[in-house]
């Protein structure tokens, strides 16, 4: 580092060298990282390989888990004088505040019962709203105007760019909690580099939806079964821009949704099996990964896991390995579907357009099926008593 201002002493040219790694340094961060995982693993944690932010420990068929961001710890398991024993050491180590039964997390809300658990971000809802002027808004039905599309070259651009990365930036976090806003979230987060009027304004469409649904969350039922299940589905060619098809997955862990993505593709697709069954291919990636860290856990995951789509020709494309003209083009990776399909771990089932959950995350719906979906997803907008 540079010598400090006032420091007199050595030559021009030299600079200090650290001993201690500070905050606010580049390396800070993964100093203190390397540091805790030392600490877990002599006391004989092990770190899963899968989420490198996961340590666990079993003593006597009884399990102790922490999850760690940056100096945040959760710390969960059904062995209490572990539990005991690791926040002692913690202290003793680094000492460290213990807040007790988790209510509130890096803006996340825990309410518990005997029921169930529910997530939601309504505080962080509120400050979106305080800080863009939307406290008495009339709030919308649905997050995304129906048929609306969203152009880089109409519209006038915006003054302040940064007032609306920031608010797209809350929106990614609060996605978290609320997967009934994720696609509306990815389109708006294609136009950040220049952002324009109409840009703003469905931004702001969206916020209202949220300021009359700031109660919702997900629920996660209490004894839900360890078994995934999977549903995928694409929206063929719909960038206006670049015609490129989007990607829209959910996973449940039971009846709990864990896990779910709207994102566009990478390439072109020259038909619509061809989108699904790249769509297919992230899924299973998905999969593959969430059944890896339920087994590093020490979870038995029931296979085969089911895979639900709704376009017959990709579920064909999946089952059956056979060369075709029209097939031929498609990059290796996407047959990725297809290996898991053969040792077992995966099998692919159709599913009526009207019963797609993935749906929520290609499109926008109207009201009522983005309600319906949207409870089907455990979005609800509080826990059971």
């Amino acid at each position: 580092m540079k010598p400090p201002k006032g420091y007199k002493g050595g030559k021009e040219g030299q600079v200090c060298r650290l001993k201690r790694s500070l905050y606010g340094l580049k390396q800070a961060s993964r100093q203190w990282n390397l540091e805790l995982t030392k600490f877990f693993l002599e006391h004989g944690y092990t770190q899963s390989k899968r989420d490198y932010s996961m340590f666990s420990k079993v003593v006597n068929d009884k399990e102790t888990i922490v999850l760690i961001y940056v100096d945040d710890l959760l710390i969960t398991g059904n062995d209490e004088v572990e539990v005991r024993s690791l926040k002692e050491w913690l202290d003793k180590a680094f000492t460290v505040k213990d807040l007790g039964e988790i209510r509130y997390f890096l803006g996340i809300e825990v309410a518990r019962n005997s029921k169930g658990t529910m997530l939601n971000q309504r505080k962080f809802i509120l400050d979106i709203l305080r800080s863009t002027g939307t406290e008495d808004c009339k709030p919308t039905k649905f997050p995304f105007p129906k048929g609306i599309k969203l152009s880089t070259e109409h519209g006038e651009l915006l003054e302040d760019a940064e007032v609306y990365r920031r608010i797209i930036g809350k929106l990614l976090y609060l996605n978290l909690t609320r997967p009934d806003i994720s696609y509306s979230v990815q389109q708006l987060s294609q136009f950040m580099h220049e952002p324009r009027k109409p840009h703003l304004q469905a931004a702001i469409h969206v916020i209202k939806y949220l300021a009359g649904t700031m109660d919702w969350g997900l629920y996660y039922p209490a004894n839900s079964e360890i078994k995934l299940t999977a549903y995928c589905d694409s929206d063929w060619g719909s960038c206006a821009f670049s015609a490129k098809s989007l990607t829209g997955y959910c996973v449940f862990l039971g009846d709990s949704l864990v896990s779910w993505k709207t994102k566009k593709q990478k390439t072109t697709s020259k038909s619509s099996t061809e989108a699904e069954y790249r769509c297919m291919s992230h899924t299973t990636s998905e999969i593959v990964w969430l059944s890896g860290v339920l087994e590093d856990l020490g979870f038995i995951v029931p296979k085969p896991i089911d895979l639900f789509c709704d376009n017959k020709s990709a579920i064909h494309l999946a089952h059956n390995p056979v060369f075709h003209e029209r097939t031929k083009h498609l990059n290796v990776d996407c047959h990725y579907v297809r290996d898991h399909l053969q040792d077992g771990t995966l099998n692919v089932l159709h599913v009526k357009s009207f019963l797609q959950l993935a749906d929520l995350m290609t499109k926008s719906l109207s009201e009522q099926q983005h309600n319906h979906l949207s409870f089907k997803l455990s979005i609800v907008s509080s826990a059971p008593t």
